[in-house]
């Protein structure tokens, strides 16, 4: 016996150096602007450039100013490891970064590609993570590349800024700018991103001519402003959205004007009369000023540069990327108790719809109806998903669907995760977990999919998420999504072999299909369109 537990030991040993290994050899790519290092993974067969920098660094004069092209540099630069992430402070509390460290040098981006010396002309995803337009980065494990490059995707993920370095607008900002306007910085290091993948992804074995955008949250919201943008809609051959879009009531963009108004109050109330002088202050002064604002960032703005219009406008306009769409949101967004503040009571929930329809509740409780605690439950949680995020999406379809003559696919992500493995541990509002302690709130159970816990299965990286006891129906689920995704890529439609049929929506359907993507997942008609329609009036887009 004593013999056994020796050769296993020293088998547990061999497997854990040669897991702790360096598979990789260095690899070269020469950019428009020098050339870099990376990384070639012998055992993957895919090579990373992590901390690739796509535009100066938005620091000092360039504070509050557009992203701007990098100088060329002589030698190699290496790029082996995440560049810093955005100025951020743990809003969400569960986002696992990869990055060494929080910066306003943060313009950085990464790539995975699976080409050889002999492949050239592969289709391309850009990822751009969640988090409000406050947080997020784009070296976090459920965005990683790699899964995906090994369908053969150029997988790039970027960052960008975020909350006041990133949407702060100014009379000041706007009368300095070469186009008149201010804010929507974050964004326009989006479109930067996109600029450099054209001049360079060919480097990289990709197609700039088969360049797909996606993102959740407030990637995707980033991914409805690129495609409306006249700056951006030219950079993209496809476009995917998971649970966001820039359509009230979802950070929809506001005026310049009371863009210009928002911002000279919060610097007025900081005790500063300008942007000179607040632009010379160091960092963790701006940091510490914004985080005791209290705000939740700053919102987008039309700016008659990066958006002329509202999306609603520039969609019934025609004026959008004219691509393929695949959009959709998940089950349960969020609980239904954000609507209800309080217990799925018939008094309570009826006593919230009369407040916040007082019109026109009888219809809302036509479409949310509340006969039973359990009936309450449901219903109140797709209210409260429905105005959070799942009507803003369903808005940015029908836009579409509606004038583009090309195809777009609608999903419903349902899959709800399995138990955590930590029992100390409780799930996050933006995906991923948080520690409890005795001020977290008791999160109820969820009764469908809550936002972001699609990710890591669209991305295929359960595996590098290890929070919850992940089962062979998740990665059986993962692997569908994963699948769609690469397809939809390659070729801007979803469908392939062995998986369920997804039929695009048509523009006059009313009753247009749905991939309700489970452990089985298939297409079905949509079954609560109403509901959209409603608020569509509500919010009278």
């Amino acid at each position: 016996m004593k013999k056994h537990v020796t050769l296993l030991s020293f088998a547990i040993t061999i497997m854990m150096n040669l897991n702790a290994q360096n598979n990789s050899f260095p690899v070269q790519a020469k950019t428009e602007n020098g050339i870099i290092e990376g990384n070639y993974n012998t055992h993957t067969g895919i090579q990373t450039y992590f901390g690739v920098p796509f535009a100066k660094s938005p620091m000092g004069e360039l504070r509050w100013k557009a992203p701007q092209p990098l100088d060329n540099w002589k030698g190699v630069k290496e790029t082996k490891s995440f560049g810093p992430r955005p100025m951020q402070t743990m809003v969400f509390g569960d986002m696992k970064s990869r990055s060494e460290g929080v910066s306003e040098d943060c313009l950085y981006l990464n790539i995975w590609t699976p080409t050889t010396r002999n492949m050239k002309n592969l289709p391309v995803l850009v990822y751009f993570y969640g988090g409000g337009n406050v947080a997020g980065d784009a070296s976090e494990y459920r965005y990683d590349g790699e899964s995906m490059a090994k369908k053969g995707v150029v997988v790039v993920t970027t960052n960008y800024r975020l909350n006041v370095f990133g949407n702060l607008a100014h009379p000041d900002l706007t009368a300095e700018s070469p186009y008149k306007a201010s804010g929507n910085y974050g964004q326009l290091d989006q479109n930067m991103a996109l600029q450099w993948v054209q001049k360079n992804i060919k480097v990289f074995g990709g197609d700039p001519k088969k360049v797909t955008i996606a993102g959740e949250s407030a990637g995707s919201i980033g991914v409805s402003a690129q495609m409306a943008s006249p700056l951006s809609k030219d950079l993209i051959a496809g476009a995917i959205g998971e649970s966001g879009a820039a359509i009230h009531p979802t950070m929809a963009p506001i005026t310049l004007e009371e863009a210009e108004k928002q911002g000279k109050e919060f610097l007025e109330k900081a005790g500063f009369k300008n942007i000179e002088e607040f632009r010379k202050l160091p960092t963790r002064d701006i940091y510490e000023i914004y985080n005791k604002s209290q705000r939740f960032g700053f919102p987008m703005v039309i700016d008659g540069y990066f958006l002329p219009k509202s999306l609603p406008k520039i969609f019934e306009d025609k004026e959008q990327a004219q691509v393929p769409l695949l959009v959709g949101w998940n089950s349960a967004e969020i609980p239904g108790m954000a609507f209800t503040q309080g217990p799925y009571s018939k008094e309570n929930y009826m006593a919230k719809v009369k407040e916040a329809y007082p019109e026109k509740h009888a219809e809302i409780l036509k479409l949310y109806p509340g006969g039973s605690e359990k009936e309450i439950e449901r219903s109140a949680t797709d209210l409260a998903s429905d105005r959070f995020i799942a009507y803003s999406t369903w808005k940015w379809f029908d836009l579409h669907r509606k004038n583009s003559d090309q195809p777009v696919y609608r999903y419903l992500y349902s899959k709800k995760r399995p138990p955590l493995r930590d029992g100390n541990l409780t799930s996050g509002l933006a995906g991923g977990t948080v520690k409890k302690d005795a001020d977290t709130p008791t999160m109820p159970k969820p009764i469908g999919a809550p936002h972001a816990a699609e990710i890591e299965y669209a991305m295929g990286n359960l595996h590098l998420v290890d929070d919850y006891a992940w089962t062979d129906n998740d990665f059986k689920t993962s692997e569908t999504m994963l699948n769609f995704f690469a397809n939809f890529v390659k070729t801007g439609n979803p469908n392939g072999e062995n998986l369920p049929e997804w039929p695009s929506a048509e523009a006059n359907n009313t009753n247009p299909s749905v991939m309700v993507i489970d452990t089985e997942s298939g297409s079905k008609d949509a079954e609560n369109d109403a509901r959209y329609l409603f608020l569509d009036k509500a919010y009278k887009n």
